[in-house]
């Protein structure tokens, strides 16, 4: 889908040729300037006037061929005070009012005056209503809509955001595309192709197989692997948009193309929808997909580990003892807590290798995250109150939240084991918790943070389907990290040239 920014009025947003056009209404426009008399402002007021639209956000009216306005379909829609949370409402519920009859191939979405932030979430909510899932589908319906011209009062101080909202958008499709295959259109091969696609574009790709794995001696994520025929990858980008000697943000996403809990296995009840245990993967695929084309001044590693989670012959048994990457010894007394045995490896790997600045890791890790926080939050747990906080910051600004969760070193007492160094399960009882102190177990001093995305990266029901979360997150959170490294940087110039002068 091409998105457009443009500088309108709402006469030249009404003069565009297009299918459909949404105009987004702020109750501050209640009270605008009564000299404005373009045909979209007098129908508003006279709806309004009317009581033909309601004034909460969502409330729409339509109409068609509506005279001195070119594109043959109208929404105008309220969006209350025009905060990100009243225009994503907006933007979805104008949809949803167009969807269904012709389709509509472009559209002008007139934004006027508000925010970045209500244009940031307009165009994300946008491409998030506008998604169709394609790739197994014999007869697709593929997107309809193709162009889309975002009108604004002012176009040059909007486009930044605009273009980092368009970045988000393309990474968090990539997130979703991948997260919605079926296990057997999405393997460990078929996902490191993926990563591979994005090679030549700012990114390096590499992929380890078996035997490189088992030559570094990664032996926890060696045995969840080792039920399934199909063979594990390792893959590592990097995305380099600093100076060398800048340390890396290390973005770690759990890559279980399927979960059938080994061993330990899972009811057969929705255990379809495990093959969406590779979310937090997919997560990481989408934000470099943001980096490619947003280039900040930041340097990135991103680690995948990605295999199946199978109960072969050749499983992992409950009670066999392995060995990490760390040296540590792991008790797997669930097989079904496979995705910490991958990852303990990664977050090693990632400080042995790359001596990150941070590392932050991303997973559907357990089902406690969706007792404790639903679908709404995704579960966040730090070392560092400075990541905590910026990443608190990030989701809050992004429309992608997360809530912080402890780390009491109490917790961490149910992972005692008699027969290895730590077991990788402590029993039900916060559950969410004893699995994050498992992890932080391999980070050493590296500032950390765990993301638990169980109840946020998909929906079941009606509306089945990866979110692509939290890719806006990660996003954001990255842009600001290269603002602020960017500040003290400039300021040193500046100095410097002043000096010179």
């Amino acid at each position: 889908m091409d998105f457009r920014l443009q500088t309108l009025t709402p006469h030249e947003a009404a003069s565009l040729d297009a299918d459909a056009l949404i105009l987004l209404w702020p109750d501050a426009w209640d009270r605008a300037d009564a000299a404005r008399a373009d045909v979209l402002t007098v129908w508003g007021r006279q709806a309004l006037a009317d009581g033909d639209v309601g004034a909460e956000p969502g409330k729409w009216l339509a109409a068609h061929r509506l005279p001195g306005v070119r594109p043959r379909r109208v929404v105008l829609v309220r969006c209350g005070d025009g905060s990100a949370a009243a225009v994503r409402k907006a933007t979805a519920a104008a949809w949803a009012a167009l969807e269904g009859a012709a389709p509509v191939r472009s559209l002008v979405l007139w934004v006027g005056d508000l925010p970045a932030a209500a244009l940031s979430a307009t165009v994300l909510a946008l491409a998030a209503v506008t998604y169709r899932y394609t790739s197994t589908l014999s007869q697709p319906k593929p997107r309809a809509l193709q162009t889309v011209t975002v009108g604004v009062t002012e176009a040059d101080t909007r486009r930044a955001a605009f273009e980092e909202a368009v970045a988000i958008a393309h990474g968090q499709e990539l997130a979703r595309e991948w997260a919605n295959r079926p296990a057997n259109h999405s393997t460990p091969a078929l996902l490191a192709e993926a990563a591979q696609a994005l090679e030549g574009r700012g990114i390096d790709v590499e992929v380890l197989g078996p035997k490189e794995v088992a030559k570094i001696g990664m032996g926890a994520f060696l045995a969840v692997a080792q039920g399934s025929s199909q063979p594990l990858r390792f893959i590592v980008l990097r995305y380099r948009g600093a100076a060398k000697s800048v340390p890396p943000v290390a973005l770690i996403g759990k890559g279980i193309t399927f979960d059938t809990g080994g061993i330990s296995l899972k009811p057969a009840a929705e255990m379809d929808e495990m093959k969406f245990d590779m979310s937090g993967a997919a997560s990481v695929l989408g934000t470099f997909e943001a980096l490619a084309r947003l280039r900040p001044a930041i340097n990135v590693v991103g680690l995948i580990p990605a295999c199946e989670n199978m109960p072969g012959g050749g499983a992992v048994k409950p009670g066999d003892v392995v060995r990490s990457l760390s040296g540590q010894t792991i008790e797997i007394l669930n097989t079904d807590a496979e995705g910490r045995l991958i990852l303990c490896d990664a977050l090693t790997y990632a400080r042995q290798r790359f001596a990150p600045r941070a590392m932050i890791d991303v997973a559907t890790l357990t089902g406690a995250c969706v007792i404790a926080l639903g679908h709404v939050r995704s579960g966040l747990f730090a070392t560092d109150e400075g990541l905590a906080q910026a990443l608190s910051a990030a989701g809050d600004a992004a429309g992608d939240p997360c809530w912080r969760m402890p780390l009491d070193d109490e917790y961490g007492e149910a992972l005692k084991s008699s027969f290895a160094d730590v077991a990788n399960v402590g029993g039900r009882a916060a559950g969410v918790v004893t699995a994050a102190k498992f992890l932080q177990r391999f980070v050493g001093d590296v500032p950390w943070a765990h993301l638990d995305i169980a109840g946020t990266a998909w929906k079941s029901g009606k509306d089945k389907g990866a979110t692509g979360r939290p890719v806006p997150l990660l996003v954001r959170y990255l842009l600001d990290q290269a603002t602020s490294a960017a500040a003290p940087a400039k300021a040193a110039e500046r100095t410097a040239r002043r000096r010179r002068g």
